[in-house]
């Protein structure tokens, strides 16, 4: 059973802090704060930060170019779509989106930070 759209918010909004929005119509993202860490659209596949540059999320496109691709408008900072049911595992899915959660909460004033 590979881990579907729904299941993957259900985890993204375990994280401390975070929450559901849908600031365009119909695509969902999750935050933390006031940041993004997960963009779910429609639950076919998310978009993380993968890397803290272009050339650190490259290594996923790289790994699985049939799965990843760069996301658009942001990818050139360091974000990719990674399609879920496909070639990357759903443990590894999972693992991008707490990597994009740290990293986000990172980036957050230590004021707007969740308490872990």
């Amino acid at each position: 059973m590979r881990l579907t759209g729904a299941e993957l918010l259900e985890y993204c909004l375990a994280k401390p802090g975070a929450w559901q929005d849908e600031p365009w119509e119909g695509d969902v993202v999750a935050k933390v704060g006031d940041k993004i860490f997960a963009f779910l659209g429609s639950g076919a596949a998310v978009g993380v930060k993968c890397g803290n540059n272009r050339e650190e999320a490259d290594e996923l496109v790289d790994t699985y170019p049939d799965d990843v691709v760069k996301s658009a408008y942001i990818g050139r900072s360091g974000w990719n779509t990674v399609n879920l049911g496909g070639a990357v595992p759903d443990d590894e899915i999972l693992e991008l989106v707490d990597t994009s959660y740290e990293i986000i909460v990172a980036k957050l004033p230590r004021s707007k930070r969740p308490a872990t």
